[in-house]
């Protein structure tokens, strides 16, 4: 395998050592898989994505340090950012990525880099057994799920803040996570959220970026807006712009290279 260029990147955040991380690697070929699923096993963050060219686009794929993924937002934002402040892609020019969900696009706008991803909205329904026991919650407002997560409403932002889940007991549950969200109690966020994922690996992801896909159209719904500014209330934190445009969702966010190098 010849060197490979990699950058770690925090995205969703306009600083480093907040956010959420994320490996970009850069491949001139495919790869094997299960060589990627060994480097992101290695770079034991939330997400390690692989990037090469594929025609006038990009091939995109993204690993957790225990399985491939079929969607994830923040990894997307931290290749574009790796890949327009390196000089590898041009400045001016939109990135098309092919993926696992399809092609996903990323342009610049000012100082945020904004994803069109699809929207995953969730229906109602009965929480999977044991969901609500493992997350220590009891009464939520709210309880539906999408093609990938569960999403569990409570009252308030602290609520949000003090669930405590039995990430073993959750993990044992059929869903890639669980969302918690809550409307915020003031300005300038409209919800905040975490997201927790112990079946893949993450027990909490800092930011989830496809999460956002979910809360983008219900938050949307709930308050009568076209433009949200959400908040994820882990502990690094992190800062999502949200536009939901029908069955597409844009995702807005900074992020900040924190180091750069090659696997050997």
């Amino acid at each position: 395998m010849p060197r490979v260029r990699c950058w770690q990147v925090d995205a969703f955040t306009d600083r480093p050592f907040a956010g959420n991380p994320a490996a970009v690697c850069w491949l001139d070929d495919a790869a094997p898989a299960d060589w990627m699923q060994s480097v992101a096993a290695e770079m034991n963050l939330s997400e390690t994505a692989f990037v090469r060219p594929l025609g006038e686009d990009l091939e995109l794929r993204w690993f957790t340090p225990t399985v491939e993924v079929d969607l994830c937002g923040h990894a997307t934002l931290a290749t574009a950012h790796a890949l327009w402040s390196s000089g590898t892609a041009p400045a001016d020019r939109q990135l098309r990525f092919h993926t696992k969900s399809g092609l996903l696009t990323c342009d610049r706008a000012g100082e945020f880099l904004e994803l069109n991803f699809p929207a995953l909205p969730a229906a109602e329904a009965p929480p999977s057994p044991g969901v609500l026991e493992a997350l220590g919650v009891r009464d939520p407002l709210f309880v539906g799920k999408t093609r990938f997560d569960h999403l569990v409403v409570l009252d308030s932002p602290a609520a949000v803040k003090s669930v405590r889940p039995d990430f073993r007991r959750l993990g044992e549950v059929p869903t890639r996570g669980v969302i918690v969200t809550a409307r915020s109690d003031g300005a300038p966020y409209d919800f905040v959220s975490r997201f927790f994922a112990p079946a893949v690996g993450v027990d909490e992801d800092p930011v989830c970026g496809s999460a956002h896909c979910c809360l983008a159209p219900y938050w949307a719904e709930q308050l009568g807006k076209t433009e949200l500014l959400a908040h994820q209330i882990s502990t690094r934190g992190g800062v999502l712009r949200l536009k939901p445009q029908g069955d597409r969702v844009i995702l807005g966010g900074q992020a900040v290279t924190v180091w750069q190098g090659e696997l050997l």
